[in-house]
C-alpha cells in the first residue's frame, strides 16, 4: 500500500513563466549585447537537452545548467563572451519562484493525497530553496518532505537523494510513489530505489522505449485512479494472506 507520494517540481508542479521563454531570452541577451533569433529557441532547447539527460556525474553542479542554457543561446545565434554571462544570470533567475507558475491540478492533487492520509514530498534537482518555494505557492502545509540535489549533494537519478526523502519522510521504499516528468531522472531513478513511479507527461507524449510496465499520466488527477487500484490491489493480497 501506498504511504507516501514524491513528486519532481520543475515541468511537474511548476512551469517556466515569460523570463525563460523565448522572448525573455532575446531580452536577458539583448541587455549584454547578444543577438539571438527567438523563433529557434524551441528547436534550441530540445536540442541542448542532452547536456542534462546524459549527464554522468552525480553531484549537483551548477555548471551544468549554466553550460545548458549557454548551449541554448548558441543554437538561438548567440555568440561571444557574453553568452556565458547571460547563461549564468538565467541560471541565477531560476531560483526566484516568481518567475514560475503553478499547473491548475497541483493544489487539488496536494490537498486529495493529503485527506487520504499520505506523506507528500519534493525531490528537486535544483538550487531552488525547497520551503520558499512551497512557501510561495501556498503549499507549505501540503508538503511534508523537501530535498533539492543542491541541498543534498546528489542528483537525481542517484539513489542517494531519493534514500533521503525517504528517511525524512518515514516511509519504506516499498511503500513510496514518485511522480515526475523524467523517464530517467525521476522513474528510472526512483525504481532503482526500490520504490513505484509514474511519469508525467502532460503534452501526452510517450517517449521511445517506454518500459510496458512504466505508467504514464496527463494529469495530476489521473494519479489517484493509480492509487485506487493499488489500495484494491493490496486489499486483496492482505484478505488472501488472513484466508
Amino acid at each position: 500500500m501506498i504511504r507516501a507520494v514524491f513528486f519532481d517540481v520543475d515541468f511537474t508542479l511548476i512551469f517556466p513563466g515569460p523570463t525563460f521563454q523565448a522572448e525573455g531570452y532575446r531580452r536577458a541577451c539583448a541587455v549584454h549585447g547578444v543577438d539571438v533569433d527567438p523563433s529557434r529557441f524551441a528547436e534550441a532547447t530540445a536540442a541542448s537537452s542532452i547536456i542534462l539527460d546524459e549527464v554522468e556525474e552525480p553531484l549537483y553542479n551548477g555548471d551544468l545548467f549554466v553550460d545548458y542554457t549557454a548551449s541554448i543561446i548558441e543554437k538561438m545565434g548567440g555568440r561571444g563572451e557574453n553568452v556565458m554571462v547571460v547563461a549564468r544570470e538565467i541560471y541565477r533567475q531560476w531560483a526566484g519562484n516568481h518567475h514560475f507558475e503553478i499547473y491548475d491540478d497541483v493544489a487539488p492533487a496536494l490537498k486529495g493525497l493529503q485527506e487520504r492520509g499520505l506523506r507528500v514530498g519534493v525531490i528537486s534537482n535544483s538550487h531552488r530553496s525547497l520551503d520558499a518555494f512551497s512557501e510561495h505557492f501556498s503549499l507549505g502545509g501540503l508538503i511534508h518532505v523537501a530535498v533539492s540535489s543542491a541541498e543534498h549533494g546528489y542528483m537525481k537519478p542517484h539513489r542517494s537523494i531519493f534514500d533521503a526523502a525517504l528517511e525524512r519522510a518515514g516511509v519504506a521504499a516499498a511503500h513510496s510513489l514518485m511522480v515526475g516528468d523524467s523517464l530517467k531522472h525521476d522513474v528510472e531513478g526512483a525504481l532503482a530505489a526500490g520504490m513505484q513511479a509514474v511519469l508525467l507527461r502532460r503534452s501526452g507524449e510517450v517517449p521511445a522505449g517506454l518500459p510496458a510496465d512504466v505508467r504514464v499520466i496527463q494529469t495530476l488527477t489521473e494519479l489517484f485512479k493509480i492509487l485506487h487500484h493499488e489500495d484494491h490491489e493490496a486489499s486483496i493480497t492482505k484478505d488472501a494472506k488472513q484466508s
